[in-house]
């Protein structure tokens, strides 16, 4: 049963990834008003949804609130891991290993407030790594082969990857809770 909560502002996505930012708004489309926020959060170390809970919690505390903090996982990716070792590196980390899957996870974490508890929304796709196939303009998108694909993600038309993606599965997730929720929005187009 909906609750009709009333939320006063856009939920904020806090991020400083224009690509992620690209990819939630192209899946969201309108279905929840929201706005963006580059926060320099701590990198965290843990289990990936403890990680966006505590991003999101931080962010609240802030006086951010209605905010989604997301973490993107990958075995042990991270963009410090990336920058330091590169698609290649990772390939020939695994070079010894006959097995080669994976799975790509996006944690979505949402907080109404400093003292709210945070709900997480998980989203996994399941996959391996490959070599470096198709543009290099996004993360590990050109080593990541989804499971029952040819193609790397990088390689994928964006409407495909974004139907598909562990991006696109936490945020049915999320559309599902703020429908069963009843977020509605009371936003004051002045501000």
């Amino acid at each position: 049963m909906a609750s009709g909560l009333v939320l006063p502002r856009p939920v904020t996505f806090v991020t400083g990834n224009a690509k992620k930012l690209e990819e939630v708004r192209a899946i969201l489309g309108n279905s929840i008003p929201f706005q963006s926020l580059k926060l320099d959060l701590p990198e965290l170390q843990g289990e990936p949804e403890d990680i966006s809970k505590e991003k999101a919690r931080l962010a609240a505390i802030q006086g951010h609130t209605c905010k989604f903090c997301f973490s993107l996982f990958i075995l042990i990716s991270s963009k410090w891991f990336l920058q330091k070792i590169g698609h290649e590196g990772l390939n020939n980390l695994l070079m010894a290993y006959e097995d080669k899957s994976g799975y790509a996870l996006c944690a979505f974490s949402f907080a109404l407030g400093p003292n709210a508890e945070p709900i997480t929304f998980l989203g996994r796709t399941p996959g391996k790594i490959v070599p470096p196939r198709g543009p290099n303009d996004f993360g590990w998108d050109p080593i990541f082969q989804p499971d029952g694909y040819e193609q790397t993600y990088a390689e994928m038309p964006k409407e495909e990857k974004n139907n598909i993606s562990h991006r696109s599965k936490a945020l049915a997730l999320v559309k599902s809770h703020f429908t069963e929720v009843g977020y509605t929005f009371q936003i004051d187009p002045s501000v």
